[in-house]
Formats: C-alpha cells, sequence, structure tokens
C-alpha cells in the first residue's frame, strides 16, 4: 500500500522558488535555454495507477513543456521512487523528485478546489465536455495562476473509473481521429499543458526563428527583383513578350511572400551571379 504524503498546498511563488534551481541543469537538454527564467507552476497533475515508471518520467518533462511542477501519483503499480521514471523525465528531473504519492484519488485531490477528468470514452453519466483549450481557459478565469486546479489522467490501459470522473467539474476529451481517440498518458499531459502555457502568453510567439536577421527592405527586394529578371531575360526564361509582365508578377510574389531577411537576398544575389558565370563559360 502506497503512503499517502498530502502536505500543505504550496503556492505557485513557493513551487517557482522550490524548483528554479534545481532546473539550471537541465540547461544541458537540447532545445533548453538556461538563461531564461522558466515558468513554473500551474495545475497539479494527478496520474491515477500509472502502469510504468517510463510513462510518468516522460508525463513529467511534457508538464515541465508547460510550466506544470506539481505531479501526484496516486497508487502506481510500480514501487516509488522509480529510477526509470527519473530517466525517463530527461531535465525535468525536479518534477519526480517533488512528485507526492497517494494510496487513493481522494486524498491525492482533497486540497483542490477545481478537479477535471481526463477521457476518450462515453461516460454513462451527465457531465459537460470540454477540449484541453477549453479547461485551462476556465482554470485561468478560476484561477490564474492554477493553484487550486487539478487534472486527473487514468491508467494507461482503461483509464479512469466511473467514481473517479465524478468528481471532477468536466470530462476534458481531445478531438481526435474517432477511429483512434486513445493517446499516451505522456502525449495527453503534453496537450493539457502546451494549451494551459500558451494561454498564459501575454504577446504570440515570433512567427519565426530569425536569430535577430533584419526583414529586406523594398529597396533590397526591388534589387534583387532587378538582378532575377535580367537573368531571366539572358537565359530566354521570359518569353514570349507578351506573357513577360505576368511572369514577372507571379515571381515578385513568390519572393515578397517569402518574407527575405537582409542576408536571404544577398544569398540570392550570389546564386544567380554563380549562375550566369557558369552560363557564361559554357556558352563562351
Amino acid at each position: 500500500m502506497h503512503r499517502s504524503i498530502l502536505r500543505r498546498p504550496l503556492s505557485s511563488s513557493h513551487r517557482a522558488a522550490r524548483y528554479r534551481k534545481s532546473f539550471r541543469y537541465a540547461a544541458s537538454v537540447a532545445g533548453t535555454d538556461g538563461t531564461r527564467t522558466p515558468r513554473l507552476g500551474g495545475p497539479s497533475i494527478v496520474l491515477v495507477g500509472a502502469q510504468l515508471g517510463e510513462n510518468i518520467g516522460q508525463a513529467a518533462r511534457a508538464m515541465l513543456n508547460g510550466g506544470l511542477t506539481d505531479l501526484r501519483l496516486v497508487a502506481p503499480r510500480e514501487p516509488w521512487p522509480n529510477p526509470r521514471a527519473h530517466a525517463a523525465a530527461s531535465g525535468a528531473g525536479a518534477v519526480i523528485e517533488g512528485a507526492r504519492v497517494f494510496a487513493t484519488v481522494e486524498a491525492a485531490v482533497a486540497d483542490l478546489r477545481w478537479l477535471w477528468a481526463t477521457s476518450a470514452r462515453p461516460r454513462d453519466m451527465v457531465k459537460p465536455l470540454v477540449t484541453p483549450r477549453q479547461a485551462t481557459a476556465e482554470m485561468r478565469r478560476l484561477s490564474p495562476t492554477g493553484d487550486g486546479c487539478g487534472v486527473l489522467f487514468g491508467p494507461e490501459r482503461t483509464g479512469l473509473e466511473n467514481p473517479d470522473v465524478v468528481r471532477a467539474r468536466a470530462v476534458i476529451t481531445v478531438p481526435a481521429n474517432p477511429g483512434a481517440s486513445s493517446l499516451n498518458l505522456a502525449h495527453a499531459v503534453l496537450l493539457l499543458s502546451y494549451e494551459w502555457y500558451q494561454g498564459g502568453l501575454e504577446e504570440p510567439p515570433p512567427a519565426r526563428l530569425d536569430r535577430g536577421a533584419r526583414p529586406a527592405s523594398q529597396h533590397e527586394l526591388a534589387g534583387l527583383f532587378a538582378h532575377l529578371e535580367e537573368q531571366l531575360d539572358a537565359a530566354g526564361f521570359l518569353y514570349p513578350p507578351e506573357k513577360r509582365p505576368l511572369m514577372v508578377q507571379s515571381l515578385r510574389n513568390i519572393l515578397s511572400r517569402a518574407d527575405l531577411t537582409e542576408q536571404e537576398v544577398r544569398t540570392l544575389h550570389g546564386v544567380l551571379t554563380a549562375l550566369a558565370g557558369r552560363r557564361w563559360r559554357r556558352d563562351s
């Protein structure tokens, strides 16, 4: 029997202070920027009857991707702590180390004020169905930091039992292929975490990874257009003459939509020059 370890709930600020130092080592993980302050806190993730340590570790990693840190385990099948969970967490070891184990769902959610359950199958009960996006939006309305909110995830093979679903204010379901709507545990946690994180962004993420590159000016684009058209005229591509205006328009439209940077324009000038030199050497 797993011992219930229910403690006084931590506020999001206390959780952040508790975990921030532990997350510094995660900077060695690909895709992690150790110079930036991680977003921590959010709603509690409650995994009921998780079967494999690896699945718990992967779920912890998915939680941290969305800034969630409060992991609660209800009667995991394998003994806890579990070294395979820690290994699978891949940079989210602090989430694993801070996980609390409970004997029952009732004990695990006792301090939570609002609860949601996840399910991919219909239930014989009247219960609102919401998407992860709708659920996380409601969580932020009820508690901007996520304190007091929790989400139940059932065992990988069977899902939650009806008595556990009954506890929830709503059932979270992911719109997916009707013939294959069951998700891996970590995937389901990731979807919820992602929507939680997106709902807290003050501004949309950059449309592209430009590494500070300067967008090309209209003057620079006009120079590229002129260079391209000059080379295409020399190669006999813009023919017959009556079709030239429409062809030029199409090419300019393609390049304009590309949202080129100043460096990319210079690179394309170099490409055109190289091709022209090769053609000149071949024709001479």
